[in-house]
C-alpha cells in the first residue's frame, strides 16, 4: 500500500470519528492504568462496570493499598482472572508510591517496569494518558492492519513497526483509537461491514462482499 492511500484511508476515518478514544472509564492517569490491567481479556464494559465500583473507594495507589489484596478481589471480582490481576494491582500501587512518587511515569522503560505492564499497556497509557503518538496493537488493530493491508505482519510488534513507519504524521496520535474503533465496530472479525465502511474501496483486503457487507471468510 502507498503513502497516499494510507493518508486517504487516516484522513476518511478521522473525518468519520473526528474525536477518537479509549472506551475505558476514567478520571486520572493511575485511574486509565488500573482500567488497562484490568481489560486483559475482558471487555471495556465488563472493565467499567468493575471500575464503577473499585474508583469511588480507591482512585489511588494508597488507597487501592489500604483496601488490601483481599478486599481489592471483592470489587472487581466481576472481572476474569481478577486473583492474578489483585496481586499485580497491589505490587504496582507499591512500585508506583516507592518509585514514583504515587505517579504514573510517562516512559515505556518506566511503564514496562511495573507488575502487570507489557508493552501493550504502556503504549496505551502513552498515547491515552500523555498524548505521545504510540500505537498499541490489540486483536483489532492487528486484524484491521493485515486485512486493509495497511500494515501486514506476522505478529504484533511487526505490525506496530510497520504502522509507527507508515501512518501519516498528522494521524499518528489518534490511529490508535481509529483503528481500535474500526476493528470493534466495522472490521469485525467474523462480520466485517464492508458495504458501511467508509475506506472499502480503499482496502485491499481481498474476500472483502461490498454486496452483502459480509467478509468471505
Amino acid at each position: 500500500m502507498n503513502s497516499k492511500t494510507r493518508l486517504a484511508i487516516f484522513d476518511r476515518l478521522a473525518t468519520a470519528t473526528p474525536e477518537p478514544t479509549t472506551e475505558l472509564h476514567y478520571a486520572s492517569a493511575f485511574e486509565l492504568l488500573i482500567a488497562v490491567v484490568l481489560s486483559a481479556q475482558a471487555t471495556d464494559k465488563g472493565v467499567n462496570k468493575a471500575t464503577a465500583k473499585l474508583f469511588p473507594v480507591a482512585n489511588t495507589p494508597a488507597d487501592i493499598l489500604a483496601l488490601g489484596e483481599t478486599g481489592l478481589k471483592e470489587t472487581i471480582k466481576t472481572i476474569g482472572l481478577f486473583n492474578s490481576k489483585a496481586a499485580y494491582i497491589i505490587t504496582l500501587c507499591r512500585q508506583l508510591l516507592d518509585k514514583h512518587g504515587g505517579q504514573v511515569p510517562e516512559t515505556r522503560e518506566e511503564l514496562e517496569a511495573l507488575a502487570g505492564v507489557g508493552r501493550k499497556t504502556a503504549n496505551v497509557i502513552l498515547n491515552t494518558a500523555f498524548g505521545q503518538p504510540t500505537i498499541a496493537v490489540d486483536t483489532h488493530i492487528f486484524r484491521v492492519a493485515n486485512r486493509t493491508g495497511l500494515a501486514p505482519g506476522k505478529n504484533v510488534l511487526e505490525v506496530e513497526r510497520k504502522l509507527e513507519k507508515g501512518v501519516p504524521k498528522q494521524h499518528k496520535k489518534d490511529a490508535h483509537h481509529l483503528l481500535i474503533l474500526q476493528g470493534r465496530y466495522t472490521c469485525m472479525a467474523r462480520k466485517a461491514r464492508c458495504r458501511s465502511c467508509v475506506i472499502a474501496d480503499l482496502c485491499e483486503y481481498p474476500q472483502k462482499d461490498l454486496d452483502s457487507g459480509k467478509s468471505l471468510d
